[in-house]
């Protein structure tokens, strides 16, 4: 009975996070701008995401985005890439990358018990956990936002063009009909011209 109960839960919590990224993804498709600008402040986003300034993120981030002219609402979804339920995790990570380039020893069991809580206490901590964050936030942040760069160029590049095509498409639609209409009005002032000549004879 308690399996059957971890099974729907854990089908509920997949549909859920299904949702949310598919919301997100629609979202970040229907931003206005150009997709090389649109992209840019995605990457941005995602970059800032990947540091220990959380709850400084978002205006870090948008305050960037408006300095180098990228687009400030992707950057700002870009930052959702640390959330309360991810951040435990890549603030690990970065860690621990930092950790071991600046030859650091790691503090705990990072990747076993590390929760919210851990991650604001490390962060409370010794300037050099939070020195090894930022670099690691560097290290991993880097490929990770050139590679949602392109990610997000092309899937934005290609919903747009979508759009367009689909524009061109209802204009040409609109003027067959326009010109189906037009014929039909010749016509039928042809029939009365034709009615008032034959009642003229």
């Amino acid at each position: 009975m308690q399996e059957e109960k971890k099974q729907i839960d854990e089908e509920k919590n997949r549909s859920y996070l299904y949702i949310t990224l598919k919301k997100f993804y629609e979202r970040l498709l229907k931003i206005r701008g150009h997709p090389r600008e649109i992209a840019l402040g995605f990457a941005l986003g995602i970059f800032v995401g990947m540091s220990p300034t959380i709850g400084f993120q978002t205006p870090i981030a948008i305050f960037l985005a408006a300095i180098f002219k990228w687009n400030k609402v992707s950057s700002a979804l870009g930052v959702w890439i640390s959330n309360p339920v991810t951040a435990p995790a890549i603030y690990s990570i970065t860690y621990v990358v930092g950790a071991y380039l600046l030859g650091i020893r790691k503090v705990g069991n990072t990747f076993n018990d590390v929760d919210t809580t851990t991650v604001m206490n490390m962060l409370s901590g010794a300037p050099e956990i939070l020195w090894a964050m930022f670099v690691g936030g560097v290290i991993t942040g880097l490929p990770l936002s050139i590679i949602c760069y392109y990610f997000c160029y092309s899937a934005v590049q290609k919903y747009q063009e979508g759009i367009k095509i689909k524009l061109v498409q209802q204009k040409e639609k609109l003027a067959r009909q326009k010109k189906i209409l037009v014929r039909k009005r010749e016509e039928r002032k042809q029939k009365k011209k034709k009615k008032k000549n034959d009642k003229v004879t």
